[in-house]
């Protein structure tokens, strides 16, 4: 890969998981898996051959060393990882099945992290000669603290000329749990960015307005909106999910530029493993292609490609290659020898 390095910030978590298809507490076991949106994004960029670098803040206890050497397991340079007061967040899975959901129960709060602002991350420095930076809007989200710092990072980026990636990532239960302005913060934050992973939610969210087309109209309806209000948008990325049941998804993906768009046909996706982090490998993709100069379609495709294969695998992050994309553009499922 030529570009320059990828830089991610954002917060590491810790999964823990409820065995098969269980209840959380049905029985005294859970499995333990480690992510976060942004990782989620660099593992999946690694396993594609990308330069892929962490900023970020853990506990300094067993908890947070062992995350941070997963991640660096996964590929993703971690030494802008600082250790700091507070603890680890965590969060809880039940996996779901049939026509029942899954469900997770969010333990975060006061973490080592969510403590952290501006001040303790020198991003001129950590941003400087990167080819790009990737935040997500969970960071905002976690409180006052955090959407300063996520603001200082997107504008350093754009005073050191790299590109800024921005996946919206709406949790209203976070922004609802202190005295918060999502829609300013979010607008300011798409207004540093390139390229954009939302929908006609997120943007109507942000605009504060409602699109009144249906499927693929308003969609683009609203990324012409999105364009229009942030000059700087190039890029607007998003899929569209169909459920049937827990374990039976139906998936399209959609990318918009300025002058085209591209919406691909839907994906059936059965005896779904693990949902989780489905979005975060749509993202990798879609990022893989733009980097490799793909037009629409083949940014599209890829994305929807890593979102599907990610279904498929336990844990939050994509682990895929380019040799599984292009497998499973091939079609055919058995074995490989």
């Amino acid at each position: 890969m030529t570009e320059g390095r990828l830089v991610f910030f954002g917060e590491l978590l810790i999964r823990l998981t409820a065995p098969d298809n269980e209840l959380l507490m049905q029985s005294p076991a859970l499995s333990l898996h480690v992510g976060g949106a942004e990782a989620n994004v660099a593992i999946g960029l690694a396993h594609l051959g990308h330069d892929c670098a962490m900023i970020g803040c853990v506990p300094d206890n067993a908890l947070g060393r062992g995350a941070v050497a997963a991640v660096r397991g996964a590929g993703v340079d971690c030494a802008a990882v600082a250790r700091g007061p507070g603890r680890m967040g965590l969060y809880f899975l039940s996996v779901g099945s049939g026509l029942r959901a899954s469900e997770i129960v969010y333990d975060r709060a006061g973490s080592s992290f969510a403590a952290t602002g501006p001040q303790d991350y020198d991003f001129a420095r950590l941003l400087a000669g990167a080819g790009l930076l990737h935040l997500s809007g969970i960071t905002p989200a976690l409180g006052p603290r955090s959407a300063e710092a996520a603001l200082a990072a997107a504008r350093a980026a754009k005073r050191l000329g790299v590109p800024v990636s921005f996946d919206g990532n709406y949790r209203a239960m976070l922004w609802d749990a202190w005295d918060s302005d999502p829609r300013a913060v979010l607008a300011d934050l798409i207004g540093s960015a390139d390229i954009l992973f939302g929908n006609h939610r997120d943007l109507s969210l942000v605009l504060g307005k409602a699109f009144s087309g249906d499927g693929e109209d308003r969609r683009r309806e609203a990324a012409e909106a999105g364009f229009a209000a942030f000059p700087g948008l190039r890029l607007i990325a998003s899929t569209a999910r169909h459920t049937v049941t827990a374990d039976h998804h139906r998936i399209a993906a959609r990318v918009d530029l300025r002058d085209t768009c591209h919406q691909t046909a839907e994906i059936d996706v059965t005896g779904i493993v693990d949902r989780i982090g489905a979005g975060d490998a749509f993202a990798a993709g879609v990022l893989h292609a733009h980097l490799a100069g793909g037009d629409a379609r083949a940014m599209a495709e890829t994305g929807l490609a890593l979102t599907c294969l990610k279904h498929s695998l336990p844990g939050d992050a994509s682990r895929f290659g380019q040799a599984d994309i292009d497998a499973l553009h091939r079609g055919g499922l058995d074995v490989r020898r």
